[in-house]
């Protein structure tokens, strides 16, 4: 087949060889995925992304070489008159070839060019590219996200939702990141909340209807005591998500909070959102309207107007429903719940706690100090117990260290303290930042500390000596430890927090 003469330009050939070559490279990686099912994300960046933009620029140079060629063969052939337009002659062998040459090449490109466009769009909203692409930076979010209920959810539902005006602004956002990664100017940790996020009602509620409550759910809690015995302390709680009676819906509960009929603003003096000072109240039936200040806290009016007044929605109080960096005893207590770290060693709670107070660099240095100390307490301690309960200890050596691994990222500076969970009182202050008997109208309204506005204690206490309530009676808190009742005065997270 007599190809045109203008194809014969370096530029056209080099051209068509970087296309040729990426076109072969992306089947071979395409068969490699598809057929031994071998790959990664940084597989599917090369398919769907890197090798096609290549392969276009190799598409492009063709067309560029043979009008640079076509230019110098007239300058050259003075006879030829020059024309504004090209002419098309079918009866011309050369203009044939150019033709079936051009249409084949545009149909199949327009094919693989659908094709891949399509396969780019999804595999940049997979969970894969944006947990895995920029592996250290999205570490800790990443495997966060697989320990959480959302993990069948895609990040995009939460983070984009749907429509192509916040796909755009996404990917808008994306660009800037990804030069924060190349260029190593993100933060660490990245701070939150992210300000850019699309409110709850369209992503949240997208399957959590606040029409569509849950009703209330008995909640036991079993945790295990810092003393040589690890004594075991239960307490089950009634959580009041919703009315006493699921026909009165969200009138009352936790979750009238998002009652439609009602609207909650704030204003947050810092950006993590931990002090509240102002708050107000609207019944958008009755049109009755509260503003309850904190009087402990007493800002100018001219600085509460220059404060962002936000109305309240369901991640003021879930904020980490993904994300959440677990509290050393909480999934210390988890772990010997579950077996896997033994309840019969002596002390395991108290040692597992004071080795993970510490700051590690790195997360085999962690590893490392884990084995150690763990291994070194009970050969000073009880030196009769390496080796009767030498697999058990071996045990605990490994849960803690996957406890770590799954809540702590050193490279990120990223632990439970960096990002508090609202989502209850005991080592953040949570509800507590409103519900703290400090907030009052003028009226002398007081928003309430009381706990039981959200649960009812059932039962509580040893697992060989527990209290339990009858069906109309609650019981009142009691603390595993004698601390004399200072928990009614103090907030839990005065001592919680300060634990870690």
């Amino acid at each position: 087949m007599k190809l045109p003469q203008s194809l014969r330009n370096w530029i056209s050939i080099i051209g068509a060889s970087i296309a040729l070559l990426n076109f072969v490279f992306i089947i071979f990686l395409l068969l490699i995925t598809f057929i031994f099912d071998v790959g990664s994300s940084y597989v599917g960046l090369f398919i769907y992304i890197i090798l096609p933009f290549f392969l276009i620029t190799g598409l492009l140079l063709i067309p560029i070489g043979m009008y640079a060629c076509k230019r110098k063969i007239k300058k050259r052939e003075k006879t030829v008159k020059l024309t504004d337009w090209p002419i098309i002659d079918f009866n011309n062998i050369g203009t044939r070839n150019a033709t079936i040459i051009f249409s084949v090449g545009t149909i199949v490109l327009l094919i693989f060019s659908a094709v891949g466009s399509y396969e780019a769009f999804h595999y940049t909203e997979s969970v894969e590219f944006c947990g895995k692409l920029c592996h250290t930076v999205m570490e800790p979010e990443y495997v966060a996200y697989y320990e959480s209920s959302h993990e069948r959810v895609s990040c995009v539902e939460c983070h984009v939702g749907n429509g192509a005006d916040w796909y755009v602004k996404s990917k808008m956002s994306g660009l800037y990141q990804v030069y924060s990664v190349l260029a190593k100017k993100y933060p660490t940790p990245i701070p939150t909340p992210i300000h850019n996020l699309r409110p709850a009602q369209q992503t949240c509620e997208q399957c959590h209807w606040p029409e569509k409550f849950y009703d209330r759910k008995l909640h036991v809690k079993r945790s295990y005591i810092a003393d040589e015995g690890n004594t075991e302390w239960d307490i089950h709680m009634l959580m009041k998500t919703s009315a006493d009676h699921s026909a009165q819906g969200i009138t009352e509960g936790i979750h009238w909070h998002i009652n439609p009929d009602v609207k909650i603003e704030y204003i947050a003096t810092d950006e993590k959102r931990e002090n509240i000072p102002w708050i107000k109240y609207t019944n958008l039936k009755t049109g009755e309207i509260s503003v309850y200040e904190d009087a402990g806290i007493k800002l100018s009016s001219t600085l509460l107007d220059s404060l962002e007044t936000r109305t309240m929605d369901c991640l003021d109080c879930h904020n980490r429903p993904s994300h959440d960096y677990k509290v050393p005893q909480n999934f210390i207590d988890a772990y010997i719940a579950s077996g896997a770290l033994s309840k019969d060693l002596p002390d395991i709670k108290s040692l597992t706690m004071g080795i993970l107070v510490e700051d590690f660099p790195t997360t085999d240095s962690a590893f490392a100090s884990i084995k150690t100390q763990i291994n070194e307490y009970y050969e000073i301690m009880y030196p009769e117990l390496l080796e009767s309960k030498k697999q058990d200890i071996n045990n605990a050596i490994a849960s803690v260290q996957e406890g770590y691994s799954k809540n702590f990222f050193p490279l990120m500076k990223v632990k439970w303290s960096e990002y508090p969970n609202h989502l209850g009182h005991l080592e953040t202050d949570g509800c507590y930042r409103c519900h703290n008997n400090r907030h009052s109208t003028s009226q002398g309204k007081v928003i309430s500390r009381d706990c039981n506005l959200c649960h009812n204690i059932t039962a509580q206490g040893t697992s060989d000596n527990m209290e339990i309530s009858n069906l109309n009676e609650h019981l009142e808190f009691k603390h595993p430890i004698n601390i004399n009742q200072v928990w009614q005065i103090e907030l839990c997270s005065s001592c919680h927090n300060q634990l870690y």
